[in-house]
């Protein structure tokens, strides 16, 4: 299944994305589920399958979209998981652990949204990467058992501000609307195996980064372990697995982004998230 966030006349729903169209679960099921996260709390994505023979209510192109997941109690992101993405900048030492930082739930933007560039900085970055959705709570999650607290994937782009990520790690990767995640959560039946995906990042249609999610360097699993040792794993919350190669900030010179620009992220079989870049002080 894939199953998209967004509003409506009578406030934010989600429901089945079906060829053009969404089948609107929040109204079809009698508004038992307030969100997508409240279905993931309640082990109820059974409920939805029974209506993916449907028809939509509402046509994708008239969707007011909303984050894939707009109300994560957690967005954990891994900085340095590709070796790729670790030998661009010089000659770097492969992290001995996962490298989790966290990101505020204001900083994610929906299909479509704008990402805005600050006011204080032009040292605006783009990293695409496959996040996942978790399903099931856990604390202390084997790697053996992590791929069943799974619920979903979906595409991210990390976006990031250079010159304050030198401050520290969350100064650069807090920006208001600075985290595009969507287009819909692919549900994890869907993809029985995440490593043989193809992740493809795009600015104003040329490809800047490709790889495929089999170079990373700690799997899912082992994220999934490492990060439940920390915290307690919720369902909805979103766990990042990094970014490869070809970022702005190695480039030569480097690609900021700017005003105008558009930022594709395509992950096969999830799908493209699209999003235009604003400067702060012209966006809505």
């Amino acid at each position: 299944m894939r199953i998209a966030s967004y509003m409506t006349a009578e406030g934010p729903s989600f429901g089945l994305v079906v060829r053009d169209g969404v089948v609107d679960l929040r109204r079809r099921l009698g508004g038992r589920y307030a969100s997508l996260r409240a279905v993931l709390e309640a082990d109820a994505l059974a409920e939805l399958r029974a209506h993916a023979g449907a028809a939509p209510d509402f046509a994708l192109a008239d969707l007011a979209w909303l984050p894939a997941l707009p109300d994560p109690q957690k967005i954990l992101c891994v900085g340095l998981n590709y070796r790729s993405h670790v030998g661009e900048g010089g000659p770097r030492e492969v992290p001995e652990f996962p490298r989790l930082f966290s990101r505020f739930a204001d900083t994610l933007v929906a299909q479509g949204q704008a990402m805005v560039r600050p006011r204080v900085s032009t040292q605006f970055d783009y990293e695409g990467e496959l996040a996942v959705v978790i399903g099931k709570p856990g604390r202390h999650i084997s790697r053996e058992r992590a791929m069943e607290h799974i619920a979903g994937y979906t595409c991210f782009n990390d976006g990031s501000l250079r010159d304050y990520q030198k401050h520290m790690i969350t100064a650069g990767k807090n920006f208001w609307r600075s985290g595009p995640l969507g287009p819909w959560v692919v549900t994890a039946d869907e993809i029985p195996d995440p490593t043989v995906l193809t992740l493809e990042t795009r600015l104003n249609g040329q490809r800047v980064q490709h790889a495929g999610t089999g170079e990373l360097i700690y799997s899912i699993p082992t994220l999934i372990e490492y990060a439940s040792r920390i915290t307690p794993l919720s369902p909805g919350d979103i766990l990042a697995t990094g970014t490869p190669e070809g970022v702005a900030l190695h480039r030569k010179p480097p690609l900021w982004l700017k005003a105008g620009d558009v930022v594709e992220v395509e992950i096969s079989g999830i799908g493209v998230l699209r999003n235009p870049v604003v400067d702060e002080d012209a966006a809505p």
